[in-house]
């Protein structure tokens, strides 16, 4: 299916002349699968692009809550999502987070497209997640062990399951009913799935903590040295899912070193505590390109916080409509 074609089954507003298209949630999730967000990303690091030349990411104060400022420039492409955090909204009826995505030709530096943000979110956190997983994680992984029954934990399971061949998923929570749900879900994926709890660390190959904790979830000296760990749950430097322990034995990969000691808590109090040093951090560009290769020795831990790039480079191939196929 084209690009058009799209619109006119969607029904967006493609725009005629100068004016931009616009993208909602859903058309946006049914031009790029979980997969082609994957391949998406992992090409672009393959191709070159170094991301410690993204800008950093700002923060504004705005209201009761929050502005972030993403810019990023990929080639011919440049754009920036604005992203609202109003921690009140919830009682009134609103999202938390809310972004809206506008993507530029960098020749002229005009709109082509309006995103909703939101779902470019969606897509492009479990996909940079899951490009770490197939590098770092043992090709015969079996068991995925998952923190966190909210919408990052189901697409982390479907994006995690498209990379290895999990024979069992296993997912702990604090809400019995919500763990059903993940658990059905992963079910619904054709994923035999159970419930459990911290100790199923022992035995997991990958485990994603995809929470909003502030503090460890587990004791990181039960992960097995074969392990993959993937902690996704904030950008804060006060807030972590992983101990120090664990950072200081595992071959810790980060999207950027500078970005992740400033923004991943898990890092930046494994570094404070003496267990980590910022030299050890691995770029994900340099696993992906094969300039450093996997540790298998020790566990190997992926901390993401989320960048720029990862949202304009899904922005780029919604728009676009490039590459269509999902083989």
């Amino acid at each position: 299916m084209t690009t058009a074609e799209r619109h006119e089954k969607t029904g967006s507003t493609t725009g005629t002349g100068n004016e931009p298209a616009h993208w909602s949630a859903e058309q946006i999730l049914e031009a790029v699968s979980p997969r082609r967000a994957r391949r998406l990303l992992e090409a672009t690091l393959a191709e070159g692009f170094r991301p410690e030349t993204d800008p950093a990411r700002g923060n504004v104060t705005a209201g009761e809550g929050h502005m972030l400022l993403m810019p990023s420039t990929l080639g011919d492409w440049s754009g920036i999502k604005v992203a609202t955090v109003s921690p009140e909204n919830p009682q009134r009826g609103l999202p938390r987070i809310q972004a809206t995505y506008l993507l530029m030709d960098t020749a002229t530096l005009s709109v082509r497209a309006l995103l909703e943000g939101n779902s470019l979110t969606t897509l492009r956190t479990p996909a940079i997640s899951a490009v770490a997983v197939d590098h770092l994680a043992a090709p015969d992984a079996r068991t995925l062990l998952v923190f966190g029954t909210g919408p990052q934990a189901l697409s982390h399971i479907e994006a995690f399951a498209d990379v290895r061949s999990f024979t069992e998923v296993v997912v702990c929570g604090r809400t019995p009913e919500k763990v059903d749900a993940v658990v059905e879900f992963a079910q619904g994926l054709g994923l035999q799935a159970r419930a459990g709890d911290q100790e199923d660390v022992r035995g997991a190959d990958v485990v994603v903590c995809a929470t909003s904790a502030s503090e460890p979830l587990f004791d990181g000296s039960l992960v097995r040295d074969s392990a993959c760990v993937v902690a996704m749950g904030s950008h804060e430097p006060d807030h972590r899912e992983l101990d120090s322990g664990l950072m200081g034995r595992a071959q810790v990969v980060v999207e950027d070193t500078a970005t992740a000691l400033r923004e991943a808590g898990d890092v930046v109090q494994a570094v404070a505590d003496g267990a980590l040093a910022e030299d050890a951090l691995v770029p994900l560009a340099d696993v992906v390109t094969g300039a450093v290769a996997p540790n298998t020795s020790r566990p190997r831990v992926f901390k993401c916080v989320g960048m720029s790039w990862e949202d304009l480079a899904v922005a780029v191939g919604v728009a676009t409509g490039s590459q269509d196929a999902e083989s």
